[in-house]
């Protein structure tokens, strides 16, 4: 398992030298959208009309966060379950979408999505929200405003840290997981 420091938004080569387990570090621009704003876009596509952001080479974070308390940028900014984007998300990718952000495992349709559409998905530790806002330097709403904190936000983060769930070469981490945690109990039993 590797550590890296990306750049964003995500390039092929980049996604390409991911593998399940490395420890990530995102610093530049990243979205937020959560299921009102990914179901707004996904009908905007069906439709033929343009996203209201390019979603091309990024990435998006699951997370709806709190307001700012006064003197900080946001407030908790935790992972929300990644699954409940799955019938969103492959309509994202055809459009370029790189890389997501989320707590949870992905179903089997979006982990095939992932590898064809040279993607990645993240994943941030569930209920460090408080921890990982640290890493948030700037917020701005940019589409769908009335949604409020599902709004979608361009986020500057500095070494926000995230794991590599689900790689483009087949890999699964929490199935990996899962299957050693079946081994050892055999091997105890």
């Amino acid at each position: 398992m590797t550590e890296h420091h990306i750049r964003l938004p995500l390039t092929d080569e980049t996604v390409e030298q991911l593998r399940v387990g490395d420890s990530v570090f995102l610093s530049g621009s990243l979205y937020t959208a959560r299921d009102a704003a990914h179901r707004r876009m996904v009908e905007a596509l069906s439709r033929g009309e343009p996203l209201p952001v390019d979603v091309r080479g990024q990435v998006i974070y699951y997370v709806g966060p709190t307001p700012a308390k006064p003197g900080e940028v946001i407030g908790s900014a935790g992972p929300t379950t990644a699954m409940r984007m799955d019938p969103y998300t492959i309509p994202l990718l055809e459009a370029g979408l790189r890389g997501a952000i989320g707590k949870g495992g992905r179903g089997q349709q979006v982990r095939e999505a992932l590898r064809k559409h040279c993607a990645v998905y993240f994943l941030a530790v569930g209920g460090t929200g408080a921890l990982l806002s640290k890493r948030i330097r700037r917020v701005e709403i940019v589409a769908y405003e009335e949604l409020g904190t599902e709004a979608i936000r361009l986020l500057e983060v500095e070494e926000f840290p995230v794991v590599v769930c689900n790689d483009i070469h087949g890999g699964d981490l929490l199935e990996q997981g899962k299957a050693r945690w079946r081994q050892a109990e055999v091997l105890e039993g």
